[in-house]
C-alpha cells in the first residue's frame, strides 16, 4: 500500500519540482527588445522577509548589449515582458519599476545591489544565463550563485543555496552600490499583475531613484 500511495505522488511532486518552460517567439522578442544607455552592469536583486531578514528571492539584472532580468524560478511577468526560461527580455525602466513594487510589500523589501562591469563580462552574463535553462523551484539563489562565480570580478560570491548569504557576498564587492525599495502593500500582490495590460500604464509605489515608504521601525538589516 505505502508503495502504491508513495507511486501515486511521484508525478505531483515532480511536476511541484519542474522547471518554468516559457519560451517567447523570436518575433516577441525582437519586437520588446531594450538596451539601457547606462554603462553595462550586473545587478542583485534580493526579496528580503520584513521580520526575519531571511531571503526569499534572487534574481540579476543584466545590462549589457540589451537589459534582461534573469529571474529563476520567478512568479512576475508583463505582456512586453517576452520570457524564455527565466529570462525576461526588454526590461525597460518602466517594467523594472513594476518588477520592483511586485515584490516590494509589507511582508518583504527588496535590496538592489549594482556593480558596473565591463562591455565583456556583461554579454558573458547575458550568455550564460540564456543558455542555463529553466530553474526548479527554490533554487534561484544556487543557480544565481553558480552563474556569478564564473564571471570574472564575482568568483568569491561562492556557491549557495541562501538568497540572503549571496546578497552578503555580493556585498563584499568592490564598486557595489546598494538601494533598498520598502511598500506597505498587501502581501497578496497577485492584483499587481492582473493589473498589467501589455500597455505599460499601471499604477506602482516604485521610483527607481529609491524613493519608497521608509523601512518600518527595528526592522532587521540582513546586511548587517
Amino acid at each position: 500500500m505505502r508503495k502504491f500511495l508513495l507511486a501515486a505522488a511521484l508525478p505531483l511532486l515532480l511536476a511541484a519540482c519542474g522547471a518554468d518552460n516559457k519560451w517567447a517567439s523570436d518575433a516577441d522578442v525582437a519586437r520588446f527588445a531594450y538596451r539601457s544607455p547606462e554603462p553595462p552592469s550586473i545587478t542583485l536583486y534580493t526579496a528580503i522577509n520584513n521580520r526575519s531578514g531571511e531571503g526569499g528571492h534572487s534574481a540579476l539584472l543584466i545590462n549589457g548589449s540589451e537589459t534582461l532580468i534573469w529571474d529563476p524560478a520567478g512568479t512576475w511577468w508583463n505582456r512586453s515582458a517576452p520570457e524564455r526560461h527565466d529570462v525576461i527580455h526588454g526590461v525597460t525602466p518602466t517594467l523594472l519599476s513594476y518588477y520592483i513594487d511586485y515584490h516590494a510589500r509589507e511582508t518583504y523589501h527588496v535590496v538592489e545591489q549594482k556593480i558596473f562591469v565591463s562591455p565583456q563580462v556583461a554579454e558573458l552574463a547575458l550568455a550564460k544565463v540564456k543558455a542555463n535553462g529553466a530553474v526548479n523551484k527554490a533554487m534561484c539563489a544556487s543557480s544565481t550563485s553558480s552563474i556569478l562565480e564564473t564571471l570574472p570580478g564575482f568568483q568569491s560570491v561562492g556557491h549557495t543555496w541562501f538568497p540572503a548569504r549571496l546578497m552578503r557576498a555580493y556585498a563584499k564587492l568592490p564598486g557595489v552600490q546598494t538601494r533598498r525599495y520598502f511598500d506597505n502593500d498587501s502581501d497578496d500582490n497577485s492584483n499587481k499583475l492582473t493589473a498589467q495590460d501589455g500597455t505599460n500604464v499601471v499604477a506602482t509605489n516604485v521610483t527607481l531613484d529609491g524613493s519608497m515608504p521608509p523601512a518600518p521601525a527595528g526592522y532587521p538589516d540582513p546586511l548587517k
